[in-house]
């Protein structure tokens, strides 16, 4: 195939820029420190008793857990409908709406805290599968590293750009607003600023179309029956069944120290929240050149290798995270996830990308990939919301993360093994990745 134009790949991109704001403000930044605030050491929700560190992760858990339910059969119907962005605008209004909402959580209105930011998670995820699924469209197999950092970075920078607006309005706080009013205010502007800068994704990218032929069942049907087409040929597919197992485990550990780092350093730690804000505006950046450095590296090593290294890496990351005790200690260590952060996010990506099979399926082949991911932070998040519960103790939540990093590491290592012991039964694609 050949690779769309720039007017394309840049609209693509563009989504990635105008939903990162929601992963940097909401779930890493404003969003937890401001929930912490507002919220007791301990309180009740839904006739339950909850540390609250432990009732927000609890609540993404749940938010992820809806979508991997969820993002199977939607995925499937776009593919057999043809729909695929209109899915795509649906998740994004959701999502951004929500954000939007937050803007009236208060300590009085707890249950619309919850209620949004479940929604906005939701949102953001539900998109992603459909986001995600246009990339093996618009690139050629030897381009979609390089155009996947180039999303993960456009993403970064975005995000720090409103990320540095949200920091000015809560240090200035002009117009007469108090500090929980300027906080708010930037849970709006991510709202709009999502909603708005889509829009170009939404008027570049091609429109999808049906498969030739009739649909006698009903689009439920439709959709489980390409899952079962998708599954047929994963499982005869050896290295791309491995690395999607090793993602599972990996995925585990990333992406809830991603979301946990910042009540970590705000609970743990009791650093305050104009330096965490700014810790994590400097991982955002330091992870714009691991992007582009694993995409580097990913052609003269290979995939599968570099994803080893990184993984070895976190699992240092994490037993340091364990031991650290100052605020020096927590800098450096956010400087190092930077490096590894958006790096490992983005060569996930497009190595599974790669080790797709040519189909027009692509949102069904990518709910795999999804709903791969989503389950990992449903277990990942429950397990350190649970500990952290159960012991009152977050550090062994972070030591516990080990755990999924290593089995995920034996994962792809066995993936690289597989291609070397039985060459003949992998497909071409899966020789290039790992060569």
């Amino acid at each position: 195939m050949i690779t769309a134009g720039k007017k394309v790949l840049n609209g693509w991109a563009m989504y990635d820029w105008a939903n990162s704001v929601y992963n940097l403000v909401i779930t890493t930044t404003f969003f937890p420190i401001y929930f912490l605030a507002v919220t007791d050491e301990h309180v009740s929700f839904l006739g339950m008793r909850f540390v609250n560190s432990a009732l927000y992760n609890y609540t993404m858990a749940a938010a992820f857990l809806l979508v991997a339910i969820a993002s199977p059969i939607l995925s499937s119907i776009s593919d057999t409908r043809g729909n695929k962005k209109n899915f795509l605008k649906f998740f994004t209004f959701l999502g951004s709406l929500s954000c939007a909402a937050l803007f009236f959580f208060t300590k009085s209105t707890l249950w619309l805290g919850v209620l949004a930011f479940m929604l906005a998670t939701m949102g953001y995820c539900g998109g992603l599968v459909f986001y995600n699924s246009y990339l093996p469209e618009i690139a050629a197999p030897e381009d979609r590293d390089r155009i996947s950092a180039r999303g993960y970075s456009m993403g970064y920078i975005g995000s720090v750009l409103l990320q540095l607006v949200g920091f000015a309005l809560v240090m200035t706080l002009p117009f007469g607003l108090d500090e929980g009013q300027a906080v708010r205010s930037t849970f709006l502007l991510v709202g709009v600023w999502w909603l708005g800068f889509a829009q170009i994704t939404f008027a570049r990218l091609p429109a999808t179309k049906a498969p030739a032929g009739k649909h006698n069942a009903g689009a439920f049907t439709d959709g489980f029956n390409e899952l079962r087409k998708v599954y047929a040929q994963v499982k005869n597919m050896p290295v791309l069944k491995r690395f999607l197992r090793g993602f599972f485990f990996y995925s585990m550990g990333v992406q809830t120290v991603m979301m946990a780092a910042t009540i970590f350093g705000s609970k743990v730690l009791n650093l305050p929240s104009d330096k965490l804000i700014g810790t994590v505006v400097i991982i955002q950046v330091v992870a714009i050149a691991g992007a582009w450095g694993m995409a580097r590296l990913s052609g003269i090593f290979g995939n599968l290798r570099v994803l080893i290294g990184v993984v070895i890496v976190w699992i240092g990351i994490c037993i340091a995270g364990y031991k650290m005790q100052t605020a020096t200690d927590f800098y450096l260590l956010a400087t190092a996830v930077g490096l590894v952060m958006g790096g490992i996010q983005s060569l996930s990506r497009s190595t599974y990308a790669k080790l797709m099979p040519e189909t027009k399926d692509t949102a069904s082949f990518f709910s795999y990939y999804d709903v791969t991911e989503k389950l990992s932070i449903v277990i990942g998040m429950f397990s350190f919301a649970y500990i952290d519960d159960y012991t009152e103790n977050m550090r062994n939540s972070v030591l516990a993360l080990v755990v999924f990093f290593v089995i995920g590491l034996l994962w792809i290592i066995s993936a690289l093994l597989k291609q070397r012991q039985v060459p003949q039964t992998a497909t071409e694609k899966e020789k290039d990745l790992v060569m």
